[in-house]
Parts: structure tokens; C-alpha cells; sequence
């Protein structure tokens, strides 16, 4: 039997990107709009874990979680939000969220935590992912070349995300755009390319290198991951 997932998002879009994909990847789904719908849905007993958007008509997504909680109820939340700041973060993870993604993210990435969390896995995840001399810190959204610190926007670290997490790969265009724009997809858009180039331009041209007619490839060896021991 498929494991069930409650979506909570509000903005049709995104929730229609998430349920395909999860759907496609052999889970069942169910959407809820508003935070009162949530938490009827949430204390059902139905799903095996929520994805849960902060920023919800009606109640919003932290008191949504708190309720849940204060009722003792164990179901898995991942947080995903357009909501950055640190203060946030902190709330939702001390609110009792298993996990907390930011918008733009990469599905992919959201796929994996939703697996790790169903699994009911307690493995400290990669903080940072080094390919050859270059890494990237997923605590800090930061790039590191040699000695010296890049600061990346959201858009570049998601795109730099996808490429380190796959290193020596060929990523097709329409993969970096599904993973990394997910619901904007557009497939006839230049924005990968116009992307790209940002990176390139900071971590280096000779970094990322491209496969006509294919795609794009962070070149430099096998990748390694260091964990977070706290």
C-alpha cells in the first residue's frame, strides 16, 4: 500500500506540481487550501506524512503544526514555504516540523526527505557537498572555491544544489528547469542557460561544462558529504 501525503499549499500551482510528482513517484495525495482544512485532514489519522506551507489562508501553517503537536499527534511535517528568515526557520522546526524546505526548491530534494522522514530515519543529513575543490554549505546557502566564499541567490544555490548532488552527470534542461523551478516549468524558456551562466560566472567557466544537443555537467570528480554531528 502507497504511503498517503496531505498537502497543505494554497496556491493551486504549486499544489498540482506536487501532487503530479508525488503521484508519479507511487505515493497517494490529498490537497488542502486553507490551515482549517489541514487540520481536520491532519488529525484524521489518514496520511503518513503532511507537507505543510506556512503561509495559509485561515489559520497559517505554525498554528496549524502547534495544534497537532499540543494534541500529540506524531504525523510527519515537512515545512515548505516561501518564508527564509532565520526566525522562521526556528519557529516552525521548534513548532515540531521533521524538516523545513525553502521556495525555490528542488523536488528532488523534496523527494528524498519526504523518503527519509517516512522511513522514520534519524541519519544526520549532508550539511555540505564538496565536488573536487569547490563545495556547498546547505546551512548556509553559501558556494566555497578554494578558500574563498560565494554568496549565491536563491535561484543559483537551487540550480548549484542540482548539480552537486549529481556530480560528472549530464542534467538535461528540462530536468534543471522541473527541479529547480518546479511549478514556473516552462520548456521553451532560456532562463537554465541565462542561469548557468551565473554560476559560471562564480564558481568558475572551466566548472560546469556543456553537452551539446544534452545539457550541462559539473565537472570534478566524485562528490563527498560531511554531516552535521550537533
Amino acid at each position: 500500500m502507497s504511503s498517503r501525503i496531505l498537502i497543505a499549499e494554497d496556491e493551486a500551482r504549486i499544489a498540482s506540481f506536487l501532487e503530479k510528482g508525488l503521484r508519479a513517484n507511487g505515493f497517494s495525495t490529498e490537497i488542502a487550501a486553507d490551515g482549517d482544512e489541514t487540520l481536520r485532514l491532519g488529525r484524521s489519522g489518514r496520511f503518513d506524512l503532511l507537507i505543510l506551507d506556512l503561509g495559509l489562508p485561515g489559520k497559517d501553517g505554525i498554528a496549524v503544526l502547534r495544534e497537532l503537536r499540543d494534541e500529540g499527534r506524531a504525523l510527519p511535517v515537512v515545512i515548505l514555504t516561501a518564508r527564509t528568515s532565520i526566525n522562521d526557520t526556528v519557529k516552525g522546526l521548534e513548532g515540531g516540523a521533521d524538516d523545513y524546505i525553502t521556495k525555490p526548491f528542488s523536488f528532488e530534494e523534496l523527494l528524498a526527505r519526504v523518503r527519509v522522514r517516512l522511513r522514520g530515519d534519524r541519519v544526520p543529513e549532508p550539511t555540505v557537498l564538496t565536488v573536487g575543490d569547490a563545495a556547498l554549505d546547505l546551512r548556509t546557502r553559501q558556494a566555497v572555491v578554494g578558500e574563498e566564499i560565494v554568496n549565491l541567490s536563491a535561484r543559483e544555490f537551487a540550480l548549484a544544489d542540482a548539480f552537486f548532488r549529481h556530480p560528472g552527470q549530464v542534467l538535461s534542461r528540462e530536468q534543471l528547469l522541473s527541479h529547480v523551478w518546479g511549478y514556473d516549468f516552462d520548456p521553451g524558456s532560456n532562463i537554465v542557460d541565462v542561469y548557468v551562466g551565473y554560476l559560471r560566472r562564480k564558481l568558475g567557466k572551466h566548472r560546469i561544462t556543456s553537452v551539446r544537443g544534452m545539457g550541462y555537467r559539473l565537472e570534478g570528480g566524485q562528490p563527498s558529504a560531511a554531516a552535521n554531528d550537533a
